[in-house]
């Protein structure tokens, strides 16, 4: 686990090794442990190193026997011990136990092929002397960021965007372009950034320059087929088995490893195997917050605890009251871009205190995605009772909806929020009703807010519905998170979040083994009726008990809404206060005034659009002001006082 960087020059002069150095210094906290970097003429590749494998011999850039190739790789190939045999067994010979020499002489053996073999997260940058070509790229799901900034001199690379900041002549600047697709969804989609000029390599991509010419492409998709022969048992059996596969395959470290515990299904399936695959007690780490009603909405301490004294686990906790105002700088620095997500928050406080003892961590990551957890996927099933309803019912249920209070912190107005939101998205067709359930402001809203529409990227989930093929609705829905909000929010915030703190974050439920396997699975055996992960629970039943398989979902955030009309409020006021926000010049204020009078009063709960937008103004101090972290934060504890 690292961070690479490096670029190419097109004018065929002589890389300097202080920008590759300088580019490393701003993702230090991604390697600590070692540096390295090769230049072979008008080519530079560079890495930051956190020892994960073979720490002693794990030195990179690494290289081939007669030094032709040199490669930079980030994350971990899981199945390097497989392939490591197969090409000794071609007659290749390696100076290291690195996973990443693997992959160095798997494109040797393979060619560009060698990528369809690899069981990982990764990504990486290859330099063939022979061909004068460099090929980067990135693992299939998109675990592992990786940035690509291309002008007529260069094309540059780094794992985080900010390491692309540091080279001459670049200088940050919002991509106006993505504003409206940012405000909308909470998050910026591949292939574009928040940096104009800058863009993110989307999952599953390799890129290569030879000759001067830039070529890039896809090798792998989400296959679109569902299968619908298989019995149920035997889906279930499929499931249980490589969910368990998946879990001991990423249990391979030559370091303390842990993994983080909610009591939730997805973390507790995760510890279970772990602790079966295990000869010790498995480390494991929760948290909870301090506070009233709201905080106590996101405790799930006592449901870690009772998997914990399930598995004897030896079991980690931290109670919080955070000071969010500190915080969100410094975290909004790391992340590179502004995002609508508190998980964000959560995951790196959790990946602080694990980080005390372990330097890899295990995370239940993806499996709502893949077997139907959200609550969204319950949308066509809702909207067919309601259909059924008489017309004058249905009309005065709307009517009644309309009027409902709703705040995602109170268990009842929770409870209201998510009626109203089932009965507004009742008449929509399926496309349109998981929008309206994923959007964090309406493209109404949007529109009347932005100052200057003027062009606007491409709607990355209209993009994402028109690639899925013709699967059931519940499983377009997955192929559409799996494009865009997994790779560019969930993973992305817990890529950066993780490694923030030096700690390597695994997802094995998102194994690309696992993915094609739940691809194929029919919605009908994934959900069953109104129960959400139906398939997915039942292969686990001889694992964890049902009290712990059927209890209430409740996601991995924070009571942000509630922060923001109590202890953020001075702050969210300053931020988006009328000087503020003529000042950017990017919204009319009174748009904003408006949401923010109605979720103040539980008219509407708007705690991502507010914060969508107090995240891109706090990013804009730093990023495209030229402030430190630092200085903003003490700027915001100001406005407390």
């Amino acid at each position: 686990m690292c961070g690479i960087h490096g670029f190419f020059r097109f004018d065929g002069q002589r890389v300097e090794p202080a920008q590759l150095t300088a580019m490393g210094d701003r993702t230090q906290h991604r390697g600590p442990d070692d540096e390295g970097q090769y230049i072979d003429g008008p080519c530079g590749i560079a890495m930051r190193r956190l020892s994960i494998i073979d720490l002693a011999g794990g030195h990179q850039p690494i290289s081939n026997a007669d030094d032709s190739l040199w490669i930079v790789c980030n994350g971990e190939i899981y199945n390097f011990r497989e392939l490591r045999a197969e090409l000794q067994g071609l007659g290749f010979h390696f100076k290291t136990g690195s996973d990443s020499e693997v992959v160095l002489h798997a494109y040797d053996a393979f060619g560009d092929d060698f990528v369809h073999r690899l069981n990982g997260m990764f990504d990486f940058a290859l330099w063939d002397r022979r061909r004068k070509r460099l090929l980067i790229g990135r693992d299939r799901i998109g675990v592992k960021p990786l940035y690509v900034m291309q002008d007529a001199r260069r094309l540059a690379f780094a794992t985080e965007a900010k390491a692309l900041l540091a080279l001459p002549g670049v200088s940050p600047e919002l991509d106006r372009s993505q504003l409206a697709s940012y405000l909308h969804l909470g998050y910026a989609a591949a292939p574009g950034s928040m940096f104009k000029g800058i863009r993110k390599l989307p999952p599953a991509t390799l890129l290569s320059i030879e000759n001067n010419e830039v070529r890039e492409w896809r090798y792998w998709r989400l296959p679109s087929v569902v299968e619908r022969t298989v019995s149920e048992a035997d889906w279930l059996e499929r499931v249980r088995v490589r969910l368990e596969e998946s879990v001991r395959m990423q249990m391979v470290s030559d370091v303390p490893i842990g993994a983080f515990l909610s009591g939730g299904v997805d973390s507790s399936a995760v510890v279970g195997y772990m602790a079966r695959h295990s000869d010790r007690p498995i480390r494991t780490y929760a948290i909870g917050f301090e506070g009233g009603e709201a905080e106590a909405l996101y405790n799930e301490l006592p449901y870690a605890r009772q998997v914990s004294q399930l598995f004897g686990t030896e079991h980690h906790e931290i109670v919080v009251k955070p000071d969010v105002v500190s915080l969100l700088p410094k975290l909004l620095w790391h992340m590179d871009e502004p995002l609508a997500d508190t998980a964000f928050i959560t995951t790196f406080l959790v990946s602080e205190f694990a980080r005390q003892d372990v330097k890899v961590i295990l995370s239940g990551v993806g499996g709502d995605e893949l077997f139907g957890g959200y609550r969204r996927y319950l949308g066509g099933h809702y909207a067919e009772r309601f259909q059924r309803l008489p017309g004058f019912v249905r009309s005065a249920a709307t009517a009644v909806a309309n009027r409902l209070p709703s705040d995602r912190h109170s268990g009842l107005l929770n409870t209201l929020r998510l009626a109203k939101g089932f009965i507004a998205s009742a008449n929509m067709a399926p496309d349109d009703r998981y929008r309206s359930y994923l959007q964090v402001l309406a493209r109404e809203t949007v529109s009347a807010m932005l100052l200057d529409a003027g062009a606007q990227a491409p709607d990355p989930l209209a993009q994402a519905f028109s690639d899925a093929g013709q699967a059931d609705d519940l499983n377009r829905m997955f192929a559409v998170d799996a494009e865009t909000q997994l790779p560019d929010d969930l993973l992305l915030l817990t890529d950066k979040m993780s490694m923030a703190v030096s700690l390597e974050c695994r997802v094995p439920l998102l194994d690309h083994e696992l993915v094609e396997l739940a691809a194929a699975i029919p919605a009908a055996v994934k959900i069953r009726g109104g129960r959400l992960k139906h398939l997915m629970k039942d292969a686990l039943a001889d694992l964890l008990p049902a009290d712990i398989l059927d209890r209430k979902k409740r996601g991995f955030g924070t009571p942000m809404g509630a922060w923001l009309k109590r202890d953020l409020a001075p702050v969210l006021r300053q931020l988006l206060s009328p000087e503020s926000v003529r000042r950017r010049g990017l919204f009319r204020h009174d748009v904003i005034a408006g949401l923010m009078a109605d979720h103040e009063s539980n008219r509407s709960d708007g705690t991502d659009g507010l914060l969508s937008l107090m995240n891109l103004e706090i990013w804009s101090r730093i990023y495209l002001d030229g402030r430190s972290a630092d200085d903003v934060a003490a700027e915001l504890k100001s406005y407390t006082r």
